[in-house]
């Protein structure tokens, strides 16, 4: 992908604030340090001027999800981003192919009006999934599911069908009665590509679980030392309540002096607690869909 036009690889990537980076690709294949995407008007894509009382309000939202396609068919880039909250936006490349200006974001909607919306962490992906020259919109979710929204339209005016369901939920556990098997989980990501070379695109979907921790059986000795240091953890986290019910009714005088013990009373535990093997992990697998 060329977003600037200067012949050079570039990357783009969201982020959990909302804002978009540019990585300039440059000639020796290398990229240059990420810098905050901006529109035609000089201002930050993602964020409104601070008010009065020095609040910035998002135009988008947190944690986006960017993927790069000319949706509107002039030859220049355009932007289609996701948020937390689950909605997709279209930002239209008003500049040229060698110069880009971003205009201001629009929701995508279906031909019937409905606003393109998943659950929520939208994680929408460009491609021409059907084949027929124009450009479709992929959407992962929170849930791991995948949709599908086809353009009924054309190359330079797309109409968006309603969803179809490619992937369906991944499978969420808690923490506590995690598996270690790999599994289908949350917060799919998406890449389009033919992975078999057999001229039909295949669905990549990245995925965030919690796993149990692959570790070998303690040793006696190891074992000893484990139950030691919970049985120290007991006290201090007996302490904490107490401070953190104390907090609650206390003024705001007795409020700072108890948040400085519960500080130090934090790191105390997280220090013995960095003596202990986790039980679980966090994760992100890869899941490969091939088209039938």
């Amino acid at each position: 992908m060329d977003i600037d036009g200067d012949g050079h690889t570039d990357v783009l990537s969201g982020s959990y604030p909302g804002e978009i980076y540019l990585f300039r690709g440059t000639a020796d294949h290398s990229f240059a340090a990420g810098e905050m995407l901006k529109d035609r008007k000089g201002a930050v894509i993602n964020q409104r001027p601070a008010d009065a009382l020095g609040r910035t309000n998002q135009t988008i939202g947190m944690a986006s999800v960017v993927s790069a396609a000319d949706w509107d068919g002039d030859g220049a880039l355009d932007l289609i981003v996701g948020n937390i909250t689950g909605g997709v936006y279209l930002i239209r490349n008003e500049g040229t192919p060698q110069a880009y200006a971003f205009g201001a974001p629009q929701a995508l909607t279906t031909a019937d009006g409905t606003q393109v919306h998943v659950a929520s962490r939208a994680g929408p992906c460009v491609a021409d999934w059907d084949g027929d020259g124009d450009l479709d919109l992929l959407v992962g979710a929170d849930d791991g599911s995948v949709s599908l929204y086809r353009n009924l339209g054309t190359k330079t005016a797309a109409r968006l069908a309603p969803p179809l369901q490619l992937v369906t939920p991944g499978e969420r556990s808690s923490r506590d009665q995690v598996p270690q098997e790999a599994r289908h989980a949350t917060r799919s990501k998406l890449c389009v590509a033919d992975w078999n070379n057999d001229g039909k695109p295949d669905l990549f979907v990245g995925d965030f679980v919690s796993q149990k921790a692959a570790r070998p059986e303690p040793t006696p000795e190891e074992r000893a030392q484990q139950d030691r240091i919970r049985k120290e953890l007991e006290p201090l986290l007996k302490e904490r309540n107490e401070l953190i019910a104390k907090y609650r009714g206390a003024d705001r005088e007795d409020r700072e002096k108890l948040v400085r013990e519960i500080t130090e009373l934090d790191k105390k535990m997280r220090a013995l607690q960095a003596q202990l093997p986790r039980d679980y992990e966090m994760h992100g697998w890869v899941w490969l869909f091939l088209r039938r």
